[in-house]
């Protein structure tokens, strides 16, 4: 159940399903003497299911006190969790009403030596900048003693996971479970750098329906050791539902792939590979002759207009206020980028369709130097209160829209099928749904277009950008240019119109097929094994997060 309330969204809680918290208890407690850590209990179901499983394994009611500390920022919540606490006979008092972080810190000071041998939990899943400056400031300070630095866009589920992790003891074990953004984010680097150091053996179970039932987040059960005198690495185990848990077996978790860890802050996605294919990767990642798409590619995001429903207008409303003299051509969605070129008649089709394709652009000048016409537009704007959003708000002039450049080509910036580039014939620019490219070689536009178009460089996509639970691949900028491009020397061979016809079609993998042996094939040496390999990670990863789409 999702908590609505104001001081809810200040926990950022979302009470976890009871076999979840079952599984981890199950998994983590081994032994009825541990020391069990729970940093963010809510309303006690991780309190709960540790103590039927200590009671499971041998645990005497009697000797329940002192085997659990359990802490709460929320005083309702806490006080829940003393209730189902004091059901099964323990001290309320083991249900510390305190932030985590102050709790640490001064436990820290306090108690230097202590340990715990089980950490369980669902850290909050809340924005850094929307956390308390008293909390934050402490969390930042303990992350800085680990030797981690976070910026702002953290957000604080890391730090709990990070401060827990440093408290167990020398062969603790701790489960969480923590959003899937911990494969992919780039504020949680620091997080995947530590955790591939610190946890000799590492299971990260996934599930094919969103398990939240409120909210399009998905999320993973992290299960780390700190020692394993068995398995060193990290292994994925992905399971359809919640309902698969109660027949998980361990012996038979442990038989699944596992994969030699990468020590770095690359993307986890990866590991949802067999090893012979993240081999591949690896190998491709360390070929000094297929460079990044960086050294052929500038890419920065679209327009920011700060209102697109001021800014942006279709040809009824150019029309309605006498602005044609004030607007430019700007593509305002990927479906109006129908193949790998747009031209001048593409765009007029799209204005015909009466789609958003013009941006107002009145002159820089003071408002009483502005013709009429701008002057009526910008007036109703401001009765609208459009130029009271933060972006508007900060500018000069509320009504001049920086960075109007025109691009060479257009990149997705939200990828639903498959990543692509395309040509830019129209004139137009871009929102900010929509990144702009600009080539920085002599390449020949139409090779730099068609190179991208390839299996290498689509698998390489899926571990690159970052899905969430809707199964849409978003890219930054910065991460269509991390992208391994190997480049075609020419275009000979491969017929730019059919490849064009194919892909206003969506019949990629034809178009793949093409390019694939003209480019990788022909040009760079590689077998038909490993394109086959490259074409079946990017199919495997492309449907697993196609089928996010809807929760289940």
């Amino acid at each position: 159940m999702v908590q609505t309330k104001v001081s809810d969204k200040l926990r950022g809680g979302y009470y976890t399903p009871a076999p979840i918290a079952d599984f981890i208890c199950r998994w983590a407690i081994e032994k009825p003497n541990c020391k069990i850590l729970e940093p963010s209990c809510g309303d006690g179901n991780f309190v709960e299911a540790a103590i039927k499983r200590l009671f499971e394994i041998g645990l005497k009611k009697a000797e329940l006190n002192g085997h659990l500390t359990a802490v709460e920022l929320m005083p309702q919540e806490a006080e829940k969790a003393k209730t189902r606490l004091m059901g099964f006979g323990g001290n309320p008092s083991s249900i510390i009403e305190s932030d985590f972080f102050s709790f640490i810190y001064k436990d820290i000071d306090q108690n230097p030596g202590k340990l715990f041998d089980v950490i369980i939990g669902n850290p909050p899943f809340i924005r850094y900048q929307d956390f308390p400056e008293e909390h934050r400031s402490k969390a930042i300070a303990l992350m800085n003693k680990y030797g981690l630095n976070p910026n702002r866009l953290t957000n604080i589920w890391v730090p709990f996971l990070i401060i827990s992790a440093n408290l167990l003891s020398e062969k603790g074990k701790l489960g969480m479970v923590i959003p899937a953004e911990l494969f992919q984010v780039k504020y949680a680097e620091e997080a995947r750098v530590f955790l591939s150091n610190y946890f000799e053996h590492l299971t990260v179970i996934t599930f094919k329906k969103l398990v939240f039932n409120t909210i399009q987040q998905e999320v993973v059960l992290l299960l780390g050791e700190r020692k394993s005198s068995k398995f060193k690495g990290i292994r994925f185990l992905e399971l359809n539902g919640l309902d698969d848990l109660q027949n998980v077996s361990f012996d038979s978790m442990y038989q699944s792939d596992l994969k030699t860890i990468d020590h770095n802050s690359e993307k986890w996605t990866k590991y949802f590979l067999e090893q012979k294919e993240i081999d591949l990767l690896r190998t491709i990642r360390n070929n000094d002759k297929i460079l990044t798409a960086e050294k052929y590619l500038d890419v920065d995001v679209g327009i920011v207009t700060g209102r697109n429903e001021f800014f942006m207008l279709n040809k009824d409303q150019v029309k309605q206020w006498s602005l044609e003299d004030y607007v430019m051509p700007v593509v305002s969605k990927s479906p109006h980028l129908k193949g790998v070129t747009i031209t001048k008649d593409d765009f007029a089709e799209n204005v015909e369709s009466g789609n958003t394709a013009w941006l107002f652009i009145p002159p820089d000048v003071p408002f009483d130097q502005l013709p009429l016409t701008c002057q009526k537009y910008i007036e109703y704007g401001e009765s609208m209160k459009f130029n009271d959003g933060y972006k508007c708000r900060v500018r000069k002039r509320w009504y001049i829209t920086p960075s109007l450049k025109v691009p060479h080509a257009f990149a997705l910036r939200q990828v639903d099928g498959f990543p692509k580039l395309i040509l830019n014939e129209s004139g137009a620019s871009s929102t900010d749904t929509i990144h702009r490219v600009l080539f920085r070689t002599e390449h020949e536009p139409q090779a730099l277009i068609l190179s991208f178009l390839n299996s290498l460089t689509f698998a390489f996509s899926e571990i690159t950008g970052r899905s969430y639970g809707g199964g849409v691949l978003t890219f930054e900028p910065t991460e269509i240019e991390a992208l391994p491009l190997p480049i075609l020397s020419g275009i000979q061979g491969l017929n730019l119109l059919e490849i064009e016809g194919l892909m206003r079609k969506k019949q990629v993998e034809k178009v793949l097929d093409l390019v694939d042996d003209q480019l990788l094939i022909k040009q760079y040496g590689f077998s038909k094994c490993d394109v086959q390999v490259l074409r079946g990670i990017w199919r495997k990863l492309a449907e697993r997060r196609g089928n996010r789409k809807r929760r289940v």
